[in-house]
């Protein structure tokens, strides 16, 4: 972390000890990075966490005492933690303002507590400690920059005789991995940075200055430079300043602003400390945050100029358009002459040199910023969907400025033809790729290696050379590494993608052979794939697959494997029929021109399907192909090559099955083919990738009850336990959990389970995993915990810690997942001393703060059990600090379930007569009556549960009559749900006791109602009516006697 901070981080010039962090999109990124780590690390590494640090992180925080609660001794100006180190100094301690840290897990906590100011404590505790490492495990660490000293210092760790050495040598490989992990996101942020150059800024302050003057229309009434003399390499910024990456300085006055003084540097244009009248020389300091040009920064500062840009939009365009087509001309002739040069196979040099100018010209426009002032991208590839479909169907071209498309393609793009409706039936949960990534060229001033010249040589004769020529030039392209990325990327910028795309439009098998090859393998390349849509090679690619050669079959089903990774690419092959084309690959052994020699045609054959289901599954991320593979009649051929023996083709046919999962239809389909059972015998397989998607496939097929049935009668179950031993692979891992979560919500499956011992493997897992293992591993003991005796098995094998330190995370499905499982084991009353021990009550009641309602209703429920099964119920409740008025307050939710939840958890907590009293006061009555007209059988039941306990205090009877909830329960006993019957009976008892609530029973109907329930076999629910019935009844009489007397 320590080189990270001194070599990444961007610091402000003062020296060291002093210096501050300037406000920067990188130190941004880097201090997320810290947060995430931090905040990860009491669960991941929850020993690690309690270590403490040879020196306290000391800083001034923001926060007060008050932000302090549970776990902590608070007084007006201090807090000392509870927790302690071994020589009784709290961990944490704060005297308002100074803070005091002294271990990770402190840290964590202290991060929670924060909140939205956590960004600000990051920025202030690094600030105050620069070297970090040291203060954690000691001076000796302050040299640790590179391996060898790390070594030195890990094995000086292991020669001591500290008792701590394990936990310290963890730490410091941990730090050194964040370190690592912090310098290369820092280099992957530079990157993607684009930096500014003089000929830019100049161009775009004079384009200003045409556009300034003290008119009302003009955008600015004055722009100038602060020095008037020019250097040789286009800066008038002084050497001394240039060295900073700074360009120049101007005076800019807006319409509506002081005058501003403003430096333009490589990094981008930011406002300085201006420029005092009686001083020559400019305050450099920077003031505000960093932009990517001019015109960004002043739109941002003045809204006049923004308005005037707007205005003087069409003009403005013009003035552009002129310095466009000046700058354009000469490059424009260039490549005429080089293409023409090309065809006539005209001499190296000047093909050579035409060709540099022309990549050096291109790749110096692409990194200089735009001038639209609309905010308009230039690269088109980023437009709407909408509008990609428009422009396909008037066959329009995506890119003006590309190479010439052949006859061939051009026709194949006008086919295209697309149903609105397939517009917007892309998958939702599509992978990340579908982001495509931004284009990056080399600089024009790169050193390219020789790699880059040789391949242009060989585009050259691929463009101008005979058929002969081609092929040889094609095969010596692919004694090039191609994996490379710099090779892939030299075939692109010299033309090589065209001209490849168009041999796959020739009549000669062989070159379009050559052509897929080297199509294939630099297609994995994501620049590359994009750039093959946008020159049309997909419909080729999917009119090859028609092709009697199954060679060329199986080469471009690969290539459009490889280019099928984002949805505009998958679109693509869908609407030129490429799906049905591929789906007639799985039964491809009808029509061949080639020999029949038994076992290379029965080979050649395995591939071609092999090929063909690698393709699908790359589509098959989007529901409208998983719809056009259903439709094709892809779904039999898929189960038939499930049942092969070869590995290479049962991978890529249960991966485009796993995804096709995830749609009713076709789990409804997997029954009925009797796939789970070859999922099922694939389990056993040695290959893990094989093992990965067939427990993925059940993961996703589990969610119905038959079909988990299934796999435990077809044996499923033995290999997935005995998959969890094996937890090096994390994505084999992830998968595994995942499909024992699904398939342990059948108790059937539980028991058996328990018979395999994967209870005590589960509960081994939930520490030094990632969150992905994490969700499943505890959604699977969440389902086990249901039955007592797992309950107990989880308490002796030691997991009722490790997920109550869960709790404390931050990722939503694992905290519904951890506060299931939690409440479960609290419905064994030695798990539940050991929750509130360890303090699991007061972060489950935290969880109800969690903005996302599954957390909130999950919490609630899990909190339920343990009110119930907790010494001193009542006692714990009311040491919550505002826990009651909180839990009152979720009644004001929309979410149905968070009622269902927050209503359960009120029932219990009305047990106690004081804490009915607090949430009395709290408005609980009104609140509650206010969701009586719910038609919600799940909110019905837990809703009456409520109001009859809340009926026992005071006059809350009358007071659930005048606010109207009595007719509405009425209501309730029509339903079909015999436990809503039971608690509607209770509350209809307990508020019968009034005597207005009992006219207003009567006048609904619940006398009739009560006493078809007063026959129910249950006798809970019998009593109730029986009850209510009889206080109905005493009133009538007594008002009958009244009548008399």
């Amino acid at each position: 972390m320590g080189v990270a901070l001194t070599r990444s981080a961007q610091w402000t010039a003062a020296g060291h000890g002093t210096g501050t962090l300037e406000i920067t999109p990188l130190n941004e990124a880097i201090l997320n990075e810290i947060i995430m780590f931090v905040e990860s690390f009491i669960y991941k590494h929850p020993q690690e966490a309690k270590y403490a640090f040879v020196e306290p992180l000391e800083w001034t925080t923001e926060l007060d005492a008050s932000a302090f609660q549970s776990g902590y001794v608070v007084s007006d100006s201090t807090v000392k933690s509870e927790e302690v180190d071994k020589n009784g100094q709290p961990l944490l301690f704060l005297s308002v303002p100074q803070i005091k840290i002294r271990s990770f897990g402190q840290l964590s906590r202290f991060l929670y507590i924060a909140k939205g100011t956590k960004l600000k404590e990051a920025q202030a505790c690094i600030e105050a400690n620069r070297d970090p490492v040291v203060k954690i495990l000691g001076s000796d660490f302050g040299t640790m920059e590179d391996d060898s000293a790390a070594l030195n210092i890990l094995d000086k760790i292991t020669k001591d005789d500290d008792p701590e050495r394990e936990i310290k040598m963890k730490l410091a490989i941990l730090l050194k991995q964040l370190d690592l992990h912090l310098l290369n996101q820092s280099l992957k942020h530079l990157s993607l940075e684009i930096h500014l150059n003089p000929v830019t800024v100049k161009r775009h302050i004079e384009l200003l200055k045409r556009f300034s003057g003290k008119g009302e229309e003009t955008v600015l009434e004055s722009i100038e430079y602060t020095s008037d003399y020019e250097f040789s390499n286009g800066c008038r910024a002084p050497p001394w300043r240039q060295i900073y990456g700074e360009i120049c300085y101007v005076l800019v006055k807006p319409h509506d602003v002081e005058t501003l003084c403003i430096t333009c540097s490589a990094e981008g244009v930011f406002l300085n400390g201006g420029k005092a009248d009686d001083e020559r020389e400019i305050n450099y300091e920077r003031k505000g945050e960093i932009y990517k040009d001019l015109v960004t920064f002043l739109k941002e500062i003045s809204a006049k100029f923004s308005e005037n840009m707007s205005k003087q939009e069409i003009n403005f365009d013009e003035e552009q358009q002129k310095e466009k087509e000046q700058f354009d001309a000469a490059p424009k002739k260039e490549e005429a002459a080089t293409n023409h040069k090309a065809r006539l196979g005209s001499d190296k040099t000047t093909y050579q040199k035409n060709h540099i100018n022309l990549a050096k010209t291109q790749m110096t426009k692409r990194l200089e910023p735009s001038l639209n002032w609309k905010t308009s991208v230039d690269i088109k590839d980023r437009k709407s969907l909408v509008k990609d479909s428009q422009e396909e169907k008037h066959g329009t071209r995506l890119d003006k400025t590309r190479t010439s498309i052949s006859p061939g393609r051009a026709q194949l793009l006008r086919k295209s033809i697309e149903k609105p409706e397939e517009i917007i039936s892309e998958s939702s949960s599509e992978s990340e790729e579908d982001e495509e990534p931004v284009d990056h060229r080399q600089e024009a001033n790169a050193d390219l290696p020789s790699e880059y010249w040789q391949i242009q040589k060989l585009v050259k004769y691929l463009k101008g050379g005979n058929q002969t020529a081609t092929v040889i030039a094609l095969c010596s392209m692919r004694d090039f590494n191609l994996a490379q990325e710099t090779c892939q990327l030299a075939i692109r910028d010299v033309g090589g993608l065209e001209v490849l795309i168009n041999l796959l439009d020739t009549d000669e098998v062989k070159c379009k052979i050559g052509s897929l090859k080297i199509l294939k393998e630099i297609s994995h390349n994501p620049q590359i794939r994009r750039s093959i849509v946008d020159l049309g090679g997909l419909p080729i690619m999917v009119n090859i697959l028609d092709s009697p050669h199954k060679s060329l079959k199986c080469l471009a089903a690969e290539t459009i494997a490889n280019v099928a990774k984002f949805r505009r690419a998958r679109r693509a092959v869908r609407q030129h029929g490429g799906i049905t084309k591929l789906v007639a690959l799985l039964d491809c052994a009808k029509n061949s021109i080639e020999p029949a020699q038994s076992s290379l045609y029965e080979t050649r054959d395995v591939e071609v399907a092999r090929c063909g289901a690698l393709a699908l599954w790359s589509c098959s991320k989007s529901y409208a192909n998983k719809e056009a593979i259903r439709k094709a009649g892809g779904f039999p051929l898929l189960a038939r090559l499930l049942k092969t023996s070869h590995e290479d083709m049962l991978i890529p046919v249960v991966g485009t099955l796993q995804e096709c999962a995830s749609e009713e239809n076709y789990r409804a389909s997997i029954k009925s083919e009797r796939i789970i059972e070859n999922l099922v015998k694939n389990l056993n397989s040695e290959n893990e990738q094989l093992q990965e998607h067939c427990a993925m496939a059940i993961y996703q097929c589990a969610e119905d009850e038959e079909t988990r049935d299934l796999v435990r009668l077809h044996g499923g179950l033995k290999p997935l336990a005995s998959l969890l031993n094996n937890t090096d692979n994390k994505e084999r891992l992830a998968a595994v959990t995942g499909a024992i979560w699904k398939c342990s919500i059948s108790k059937e499956n539980v028991t058996k389970f328990r018979e395999y011992k994967a209870i005590e493997t589960l509960v081994g897992l939930l520490t030094d995993q990632p969150e992905e293992v994490l969700v499943n591993v505890v959604g699977a003991l969440g389902e086990c915990c249901q039955e007592y005796e797992n309950r107990v098995l989880v308490r002796r094998c030691g997991g009722i810690q490790p997920l109550v330190n869960l709790l404390v995370g931050i990722n939503q499905a694992l905290l519904v997942n951890v506060t299931k499982a939690v409440g479960a084991c609290a419905a064994e009353p030695e798990s539940m001393a050991i929750i509130d021990r360890l303090d699991g009550v007061r972060l489950l009641w935290s969880l109800l703060k969690n903005p996302h309602p599954d957390v909130k209703a999950s919490a609630a429920w899990a909190l339920c059990p343990c009110i119930e099964n907790a010494k001193d119920a009542g006692e714990m409740v009311r040491s919550f600090v505002g826990g009651l008025e909180l839990v009152v307050n979720l009644l004001k939710s929309d979410n149905k379930e968070v009622l269902a939840s927050v209503c359960a958890a009120i029932t219990n907590i009305a047990k106690d007569q004081e804490n009915l009293a607090v949430i009395t006061d709290h408005g609980v009555v009104p609140l509650l009556s206010k969701l009586a007209n719910t038609n919600n059988d799940k909110l019905r039941r837990h809703l009456a549960e409520a109001i009859s306990r809340c009926c026992m205090w005071g006059r809350n009877r009358v007071a659930f009559g005048e606010h109207k909830a009595v007719a509405p329960l009425v209501r309730y006993l029509k339903s079909n749900d015999t436990n809503v019957h039971r608690a509607t009976a209770q509350a209809l008892y307990q508020l019968s006791e009034d005597a207005d609530n009992c006219i207003t029973m009567h006048e609904n109907g619940a006398v009739k109602l009560l006493l078809d329930m007063v026959g129910s076999p249950d006798q809970d629910l019998q009593e109730a009516a029986a009850g209510c019935i009889s206080n109905i009844r005493r009133l009538a009489l007594a008002t009958e006697k009244a009548r008399y007397t």
